[in-house]
């Protein structure tokens, strides 16, 4: 039957549906976090002062284990900014203009571009690398700028964000939080990624040119032009062409050859994302040097500072959810200490246990549970802030069902980052909306049913896979 459930799985049970109402009244859930971690240390402790040092230990612990992925896109969008402000990342884009001929090529070309750098870079630095470049191309041959936001939202922030596979920042939360490895996490949502990202992006292909054919859509070039313009402001001759050529070349080669050493090396989790982080600071330091030379000392603190504060912006509102979601595993006696019952394998399991002999789940059920969870999560618009829920819940379906943990993590992850992760929260789609001169809500409106579409279908695709 399994440990006997004890005021402290109540309690974290009762957060968690406080947790998934707040996010869909759209509230901020970090208050609601503190307040469940302070409430589980007092109930264990029945101390005062333990349960306020255990909201604090909570931070503590949550920073320790996200720390390595905020400071691995801190240090990429650094780099991101160097190259920008050196237009290297007009020179490395530059080459695929020439397949930009027709709308159709104009949309594939940015799309598979975005989700290509977006591995490398993460997608808000991406939009700003390539926006400006392929932008105007784009719009040359007649795609309309919502076009050409929907390619970049739906492969850089929808499939490239959902896998993560070379950053690994989602995989590591998920994994995290369903006390999982990280490469199974990354295994596991191989092909619903692929296969939420094929159904997307071909709905969303098939619904685009049928409005163009239509009528409904128009390029709209003369309106982007001011949009466009004020995108190509470059401070570029800080480089020479000809040094920008060489370098724009070398950054692709040298992240080529960290993928090449993750396979050979068998790098996963942290260190691949250590191999990735060094190779952008040596990046970065680089073309600081050839760009601003006696500058240079200052302006590489600058570019770390900019990177640092997006960093903590994007996390800041991460720390106290995954501080709450830790206590559901082997977190809760770090942070509080031995209070569980003598036989409790963490608040999750016994808790997923319970479920098993109080309801018939089964892999249909749990599937679409994770996707709905997932979906929800997302609605702060942020994407991250809610996947250790999603990592959790999985923990807690799987143990009942009794497997499939590794699919069901990845299922929460991916509906929870295509829904707020850029793809349909207007206000997780500024970067790409105002890159493109585009009106926010209309392009959420326009990426609802091909998303909606892809998670019905990767959802069935994840119940076979369980």
């Amino acid at each position: 039957m399994g440990v006997e459930l004890v005021a402290l799985h109540w309690i974290y049970l009762l957060f968690i549906v406080l947790i998934i109402g707040f996010m869909v009244a759209r509230k901020d859930t970090s208050l609601i976090c503190i307040a469940g971690i302070f409430l589980l240390a007092a109930v264990a402790t029945h101390s005062l002062s333990a349960a306020v040092s255990g909201v604090f230990n909570s931070f503590i612990y949550a920073i320790t284990e996200l720390l390595p992925t905020i400071l691995v896109i801190s240090i990429i969008v650094a780099m991101s900014k160097v190259l920008s402000a050196t237009g290297i990342n007009d020179v490395m884009v530059s080459p695929f203009v020439r397949f930009i001929r027709t709308p159709a090529w104009a949309y594939w070309t940015i799309g598979i571009l975005m989700m290509i750098i977006s591995w490398f870079f993460w997608p808000s630095p991406a939009v700003a690398l390539m926006g400006a470049v392929l932008l105007p191309a784009a719009v040359r041959v007649g795609l309309p700028a919502l076009g050409v936001a929907m390619a970049m939202n739906l492969f850089g922030h929808g499939i490239a964000l959902s896998g993560d596979f070379i950053i690994q920042g989602a995989p590591k939360l998920t994994a995290d939080a369903a006390g999982l490895p990280v490469g199974d996490v990354i295994a596991a949502s191989v092909p619903l990624v692929f296969v939420m990202g094929a159904v997307t992006t071909v709905t969303a292909f098939y619904l685009l040119r049928r409005d163009m054919k239509r009528g409904r859509l128009a390029s709209g070039e003369a309106e982007m032009a001011a949009t466009v313009d004020s995108t190509l402001e470059k401070t570029s001759h800080l480089l020479t062409g000809q040094t920008k050529k060489w370098l724009a070349l070398l950054i692709p080669i040298l992240f080529a050859l960290d993928v090449i050493a993750m396979f050979y090396l068998r790098l996963q989790g942290g260190e691949a994302t250590a191999l990735v982080g060094g190779t952008a600071i040596f990046i970065l330091i680089l073309i600081s040097v050839l760009a601003h030379r006696q500058e240079s000392f200052a302006e590489v603190t600058n570019y770390f500072i900019e990177g640092f504060q997006f960093g903590f912006k994007v996390f800041g509102p991460v720390i106290p959810i995954a501080a709450f979601f830790y206590l559901g595993d082997a977190g809760f006696v770090k942070i509080i200490g031995d209070y569980l019952p003598q036989a409790s394998q963490g608040i999750v399991n016994d808790l997923g246990v319970a479920l098993a002999h109080a309801v018939p789940l089964n892999n249909e059920v749990g599937a679409v549970t994770l996707t709905i969870v997932g979906a929800i999560t997302g609605l702060d618009g942020s994407g991250f802030s809610g996947i250790s829920l999603a990592g959790s819940i999985a923990h807690l379906f799987s143990v009942a069902i009794g497997g499939g943990t590794a699919t069901l993590t990845a299922l929460g992850q991916i509906a929870a980052i295509w829904v707020g992760g850029g793809t349909l929260v207007p206000w997780a789609l500024i970067p790409a909306a105002a890159i493109c001169g585009v009106d926010p809500f209309e392009l959420a409106r326009r990426n609802l049913i091909p998303v909606a579409v892809g998670l019905v279908v990767t959802t069935v695709v994840a119940m076979f896979l369980i």
